[in-house]
């Protein structure tokens, strides 16, 4: 059975940097379209960042374009978000996704798989 994990969240203070992992195991991830998302407490969760299955192609909510950068390394089964120039807005618990469509989309519906999701706290 598939599962994706993701990792390196934690707390940074505002204007810092973080970057995420999400590790892809028990499928061919590589044919799959990759994304991750993120859920504010009280919020609904919304699109960050969509990746294609070669990574040739990306897509960028627009409150992070410019400073997040997603990519991926198919021979490590592995999606990565550099999140850069932090702000508090940022906080939230971060999700990894895999579309089988291969869309990367920015409609969570899309998505077939969800890891656990790791926390991201932003100080001021």
């Amino acid at each position: 059975q598939g599962q994706l994990v993701e990792s390196g969240g934690g707390l940074v203070q505002a204007g810092g940097s973080l970057r995420l992992a999400c590790a892809a195991s028990g499928r061919t991830y590589s044919t799959y379209s990759m994304a991750w998302f993120r859920q504010a407490p009280g919020k609904e969760r919304e699109f960050v960042a969509a990746i294609s299955r070669s990574g040739g192609r990306t897509n960028y909510a627009d409150s992070v374009k410019g400073r997040f950068t997603i990519s991926r390394v198919n021979a490590k089964n592995t999606v990565y978000l550099q999140m850069n120039s932090l702000k508090p807005e940022d906080t939230a618990v971060y999700y990894c996704a895999a579309d089988m469509s291969g869309s990367y989309s920015h409609f969570d519906w899309i998505y077939d798989y969800w890891g656990q999701g790791t926390q991201v706290t932003v100080s001021s």
